[in-house]
């Protein structure tokens, strides 16, 4: 490692920590219904869209309200983006004429199960994609469906982590906040003016943002080639607050209208933290415990650090079966040695790994390098990273709830140590509330691990896809370990609602859009539905005095059992997959025998 990779790694993380604070309290006084310096200009807006939808501002919602609520919300966007999909050769706003006869060569039919996939896949909040968005999607189906999707389930996420914060803060009560409130000032006071800035910056930087069809032009050495066009800097602005991270591109932020310069590159990795950053602060001002949030954002800035030093120390070592043949692979000034296959070269390896280990710890999956050339243990790290259920500042607000049901399994573990009935932030945690945690860990890890065992043996997902009326299509690139791989990784990403991948597969098959769609709606239902139930149970609970006997949940103590539950229950449910996946493809490349 260099010492000028080292201080990018420490000035990313230094400006997160700079913005933890001011992004909290202005979401704490959002969600409290409190006036903000916006409120002159959206004000007026959020009470016409509560006129226009007949919701009653100050009428609240038990928790299963609350979860029909967003189940309702669902089911229409889910049924709304499919349809968009199957009819864009219908809509404007489609120069290239994707699905019509007159589509160019080359481009992707959208079938029902890629439309299927899709739809769930910007649903969820995961922006999975097995399709390459310019040869396959409109710019309206881009705007007017997936970007304003990345909005929407984005703002979902959000309002549930404040609904179950809203459990912990609140006593006696029979309510948890009211959805359609809590969507509504997320996507208003909070997501909108933040893209808004963001997307002029993107513009000024050098992203297009335009409805002009592709350009045809001669480069110097006389050949032809299509430059894509589009609306592109405002999707990619809520790609990345929105932790979504689908690109408008295959590239992702590897393109050069994606992420023109060094500046765009560091705004995108802040924008992908910043509020999952800024929800632990909103937590503890809302618990009226300011030092229970900074716990949760000190387990989750200790797992990312270690994460990216990890990524960045196995990339720039780089691979001793290239350096045996005589290949110079440290870093010398002039070059930048490790591995750089499959990286963008204006980053290199600190920005890559840094990169990496930030969209798989926010649930983001945008990316600027190919994640399957990453070495074993460089692709270790966002692999363990999403088995983590997203915990490490996680997708907006998903990060903390699932960080608060690991809190939960913390406390009930260390209650089991001291002998006493386990309490966090006042509330005792009994038998429901673990149940709960349980169910939503258990849910994802047998999605994974089940749809990945099925493929690893199914000849229709491993080897060959029949393709009608053309050839048979190799579903899988590579075979042994990293093949292995490249299965869990995929569905891994889904049920993580992550969207990144290993790449080395052709996921758009029937049998892998259908699954993985299966694996997205667990994913993130599995998750939100007894998140809620939680937040329910725990809001009418009275609050607990503290005790000589109530374990410290605001300190490093319980900083340092938080993390360990969390790396243990990773560690106990994937290492034996992960032992037959990147460990055992290090232990090749050590021995000089990776294939």
């Amino acid at each position: 490692m260099t010492l000028l990779g080292i201080a990018q790694i420490v000035i990313f993380f230094a400006l997160v920590v700079a913005i933890t604070k001011p992004i909290g309290t202005f979401m704490y006084r959002v969600f409290k219904g409190e006036r903000t310096f916006l409120h002159p200009v959206f004000h007026p807006l959020e009470r016409l869209i509560y006129r226009l939808g007949g919701v009653r501002e100050d009428e609240e919602q038990s928790w299963i309200r609350y979860a029909a609520s967003m189940i309702s919300l669902s089911i229409f966007s889910v049924l709304f983006v499919y349809v968009l999909q199957r009819f864009q050769g219908h809509l404007p706003l489609n120069p290239m004429h994707f699905s019509t006869p007159q589509a160019p060569q080359g481009a992707t039919p959208m079938t029902p199960d890629l439309a299927f996939n899709v739809a769930v896949s910007f649903l969820t909040n995961t922006n999975w994609q097995s399709y390459s968005p310019e040869t396959t999607v409109s710019y309206f189906t881009q705007m007017t469906a997936l970007a304003v999707q990345n909005f929407v389930s984005a703002a979902v996420g959000i309002a549930v982590a404040i609904a179950m914060i809203r459990g912990f803060a609140r006593h006696t009560a029979k309510t948890i906040g009211n959805f359609w409130v809590d969507v509504t000032r997320a996507i208003i006071y909070i997501l909108l003016p933040i893209c808004i800035l963001a997307t002029m910056f993107f513009v000024w930087q050098g992203s297009i943002q335009n409805f002009k069809p592709p350009a045809t032009v001669q480069t110097l050495e006389g050949a032809s080639q299509t430059i894509e066009q589009g609306p592109l800097a405002s999707q990619e602005a809520i790609k990345m607050l929105g932790t979504n991270g689908g690109g408008f591109f295959n590239a992702n932020s590897a393109h050069p209208y994606e992420n023109p310069t060094p500046l765009t590159n560091l705004l995108q990795l802040c924008l992908i933290f910043v509020l999952g950053a800024g929800l632990t602060y909103t937590f503890g001002k809302m618990v009226r415990d300011p030092r229970q949030g900074w716990a949760l954002f000190g387990a989750m800035a200790v797992m990312f650090i270690a994460g990216a030093f990890i990524c960045y120390w196995a990339e720039q070592r780089g691979n001793p079966m290239v350096t045996s043949m005589g290949v110079e692979s440290a870093y010398t000034g002039s070059q930048p040695g490790g591995n750089m296959e499959g990286k963008e070269v204006r980053f290199g390896n600190a920005m890559t790994a840094l990169f990496t280990t930030v969209t798989t710890d926010a649930s983001c999956g945008a990316v600027v390098a190919m994640h399957d050339s990453l070495t074993p243990i460089g692709g270790l790290v966002p692999l363990f990273n999403m088995q983590t259920d997203e915990v490490i500042f996680g997708g907006d607000g998903a990060g903390l709830y699932s960080m608060l049901i690991y809190a939960i399994i913390a406390v009930f573990i260390g209650g089991l140590m001291v002998g006493r009935t386990p309490e966090y932030v006042g509330k005792k945690i009994e038998q429901k509330e673990v149940k709960m945690a349980l169910i939503a860990i258990l849910a994802t890890s047998l999605c994974v691990l089940g749809f990945t065992a099925l493929s690893s043996v199914a000849p229709f997902a491993k080897d060959h896809y029949w393709n009608p009326p053309g050839p048979a299509i190799a579903n899988l690139n590579n075979g042994g370990a990293h093949g292995f791989s490249e299965i869990l990784y995929s569905y891994t990403s889904g049920a993580g609602n992550n969207g990144s991948a290993f790449a080395g597969i052709n996921a758009n098959t029937p049998w892998y859009n259908l699954t993985i769609g299966l694996d997205m709606l667990v994913g993130r239902f599995l998750f939100i539905i007894p998140a809620l139930a939680i937040a329910g149970s725990l809001a009418a609970k009275k609050l607990i005095p503290v005790t000589s006997g109530t374990l410290p949940t605001n300190g490093s103590l319980f900083v340092v059992l938080l993390i360990g539950v969390v790396i243990i229950v990773g560690a106990l449910t994937y290492f034996p997959a992960l032992s037959l996946g990147p460990i055992v493809e290090h232990l090749q490349m050590l021995n000089g025998k990776l294939f």
